[in-house]
Order: structure tokens, then sequence, then C-alpha cells
């Protein structure tokens, strides 16, 4: 699927004049480093398997290919996530596809939070505060190898047992725009996860983590997702989730890869007709963001 929307961008990159080799035989992230880097174009959202927070048109991009779809029911992974939340799972519209290119290779044009590191932050801090009573689990797992060199997580073990901190919009140029804890706040006692293709790290709503630049000369690709209790708000109440599992009401399980893509769609176009939404709870008021 991803080879396919790769292919799709660069018959449009072509088009436009900012490519010029199409570096056909290279494998799929060997062709994404050339072809981004040559084009100097964005390539995040089109991969990406939930819509921005902003600026969302009628032809905003994502990927909402069955694949995906069949990922995010994988029976595997629902076993391992019933045993934190139960059996009742809701699969969260918080969800992302993370393909980050050598920094050194990386063009400002394609620079965001999906394809660059990640500053510190806890998942519970970048939703709205109707579900910080919810038991929403992160989920994420590599599909290349993330290691030291190439941007890992890096987690504070037993940071998840205190409260949410405060977020603020981050100035620095490296993550620009980013909702992160400030510095002064990020506890110490920092480890970083290497992790192999077929790992998977769970993780509570309140662990501060980051993901580390990418110092290689390789892409590192990896999803997180999300997962919580049916019935309890996901946090983003404007982008649709779906029952992933359910042995109470077996029934009530989406398992339409249409249906799914089809509540994508009509969520991008509602809010492409520019409601006022906010996706986060943080004012930047707070002496810490100053």
């Amino acid at each position: 699927e991803y080879e396919t929307v790769l292919e799709s961008l660069v018959d449009r990159w072509e088009a436009a004049g900012h490519l010029s080799n199409r570096h056909q035989a290279l494998p799929f992230t060997q062709r994404l480093l050339a072809t981004v880097t040559e084009a100097r174009q964005p390539y995040d959202q089109a991969m990406d398997i939930s819509l921005p927070q902003a600026g969302i048109q009628p032809d905003t991009p994502m990927h909402l290919g069955p694949a995906v779809f069949r990922l995010l029911h994988s029976p595997a992974l629902l076993d391992v996530v019933e045993q934190f939340i139960g059996p009742e799972i809701y699969s969260s519209p918080v969800q992302h596809t993370r393909i980050k290119l050598p920094e050194s290779q990386l063009p400002i044009e394609a620079r965001t939070g999906l394809t660059a590191r990640i500053d510190w932050h806890q998942d519970q801090g970048v939703i709205t505060n109707d579900a910080d009573d919810c038991d929403i689990l992160t989920v994420w797992f590599p599909i290349t190898e993330a290691d030291l060199e190439n941007g890992c997580l890096a987690v504070v073990p037993g940071s998840h047992k205190r409260n949410l901190v405060t977020h603020c919009k981050s100035t620095d140029p490296l993550t620009l725009g980013q909702v992160s804890i400030p510095e002064t706040l990020v506890e110490p006692h920092q480890s970083p996860l290497p992790m192999s293709p077929g790992d998977v790290l769970f993780m509570h709503r309140r662990t501060q983590h980051s993901g580390l630049p990418n110092r290689s000369n390789r892409v590192r690709w990896s999803f997180d997702l999300r997962y919580q209790p049916i019935g309890q708000p996901t946090g983003r109440e404007w982008f649709p989730g779906f029952v992933a599992r359910s042995r109470a009401n077996p029934k009530s399980v989406q398992d339409d890869h249409q249906v799914w893509s089809d509540s994508w769609q009509a969520a991008r176009q509602r809010l492409a007709s520019g409601d006022d939404v906010r996706f986060n709870r943080w004012t930047g008021d707070s002496p810490y963001c100053a």
C-alpha cells in the first residue's frame, strides 16, 4: 500500500517539475529518501492514518488502505490490548504513521512531527480534557529497526504514576509547533528503548516520552495506535473511531474497511467547512511557556 502512495506522490512531484529522477528501482524506504530529498516536498500527511489538527481541506490527503485497517484489527495485537483494558475495545482515532528520514537530509519543507524528532510529551497532554480519566493505551511498534542512531523512543520509567504536567507549543526550530513538555518539567532518568520489527511497546497515557532524532543515514518507520474501553471519550471527538472487539456484543464490531474509510472522509468534509474546534487544551499562558 505505501509503495502505491509513494508512486502517487512521485507522479505529482514529477508533473510539477520538482523531480527529474523517479528512482524506480530503489526499495521503498530508499526511494522515499531519494525522492523527498530531491523534490523537497512534504510527504507525511499522504502516508498518515489520521487527519491533521489544523488546516483541513476537502482534499487533505490521508492513507485509509485496507492493510492499515487489518492492522488496527490484528487479533494478536488485540489479544494483548485486552490484557490491559479488558475485552470491550475501541480503536481510538488518535493514530499515526511516522516515517522519519535522516535529519541531515530532511528538507525543511518536509519537517513535521511525523517525519522528524518528537519533543517530550505525555499522550494525555495532546488530547482534550474530557478524556483525562479514560484508560487510553498507546501501542507503538516499529516497521524498521528503531535504535539510538536512527531515533528510537525514549521514556521516563514510572512517570505514568504522577500527574499530567504543563505542555506548551515548542518554539525550537527543530520541533516548532509541537505540543510538548517544557524542558524544566521533563523528569530525569530517561531511558532509550531500541526496538526491532515485531516488538511492541504499550504505554500509559501519562508516560513521559519522546522520539529521538534520526542521526543515521537510514529511514525509521513506526506506527502508534491508541485503544480504550468502549464508551469512553477519545479526547478527539471530531475524529472517528470504531469498536475493534467486543465479547459482550460481537455484532457491534466494525469490520468493514469501506465504512471506516468513509467515516474519515466524512470527518474531513465536515472539518473542512471551517467549524471552530480545539484539539488541545493548552493556551500558552503558563509561566513555563514564556
